[in-house]
């Protein structure tokens, strides 16, 4: 069998047993390739006219169907910008939209130097990772409550060779950063509302709750983030905030908030802000 045939094979099955998606991609095609050719050690650009080895991935496909395990967390990999990341069930599985802005520079909103960068709420340090890559003279924090988290990011820092530039910190948002000043901080916190957690589809589940759940209205932990931040954020610095479907819940919390949404999922702000 031929890797194409066997792509195809594998996305009918995914298409019948009706999965959801998400966690990288986000259809049965492009999530048949992932399982099939990362699951044989393949890059993603293989002749597709060469011999597959089904019985390597077939173990992958069963437990991705009836278990409705995340491709990344069976391969132990997931992919950000074009950069790959480790991932276990320690993290959530790496998809934020900051990282598209990161991809451009954070234009037309970058601030004039940046020397020093947090990435609060790190889980896997991916986007700590990719702030290094767009801010090359910066220096870096990941900052993470949960120890066993940090440990991935860990990994991952040393992964891409920038364990001396950055840093990784068990902290309970600034808790553990007294007199810490930053002139970027990134966070893809936790947002993820009571009542839609309990909806969650199966693959969310296999994720940890700590990274996802934030309250009723979901914005528990981005209220501690908007008081605690100006404290951290140095001159003509900037705070750019992941909240999911949160815009609206967000808008009518903190309505005298100047921000600004380069997209419906992400917003930035200045230093000058308070609540």
């Amino acid at each position: 069998m031929r890797l194409d045939e066997l792509i195809r094979k594998t996305e009918r099955r995914l298409r019948a047993a009706r999965l959801h998606y998400g966690h990288g991609t986000d259809n049965p095609r492009d999530e048949a390739a992932f399982l099939v050719l990362r699951g044989q050690g393949l890059p993603f650009d293989a002749d597709l006219a060469q011999a597959a080895n089904p019985a390597r991935v077939e173990p992958l496909i069963r437990k991705r169907i009836r278990e409705r395990i995340p491709a990344a967390y069976l391969l132990s990999e997931a992919w950000l910008s074009g950069e790959r990341f480790y991932v276990d069930r320690r993290v959530i599985i790496p998809r934020s939209h900051i990282a598209e802005l990161l991809a451009q520079g954070l234009a037309p909103w970058r601030p004039r130097v940046v020397r020093r960068i947090l990435d609060l709420c790190t889980g896997s340090g991916c986007l700590a990772i990719l702030a290094a890559r767009a801010f090359p003279q910066a220096l870096v924090d990941a900052a993470d409550l949960s120890a066993a988290a940090l440990a991935v990011a860990k990994r991952n820092v040393l992964q891409h060779g920038l364990q001396r530039r950055v840093r990784v910190v068990r902290s309970d948002l600034f808790s553990k950063l007294h007199g810490e000043r930053y002139d970027l901080i990134l966070t893809n916190p936790p947002y993820v509302k009571s009542s839609a957690m309990r909806r969650l589809p199966a693959e969310y589940r296999h994720e940890p709750g700590l990274a996802l759940a934030a309250g009723k209205q979901g914005l528990d932990v981005i209220a501690r983030i908007l008081a605690e931040a100006p404290r951290h954020l140095a001159r003509n610095a900037l705070l750019v905030c992941e909240v999911g479907d949160g815009r609206k819940a967000v808008e009518r919390a903190f309505p005298r908030l100047p921000l600004v949404w380069p997209a419906d999922e992400v917003f930035v702000i200045g230093r000058r802000f308070a609540t």
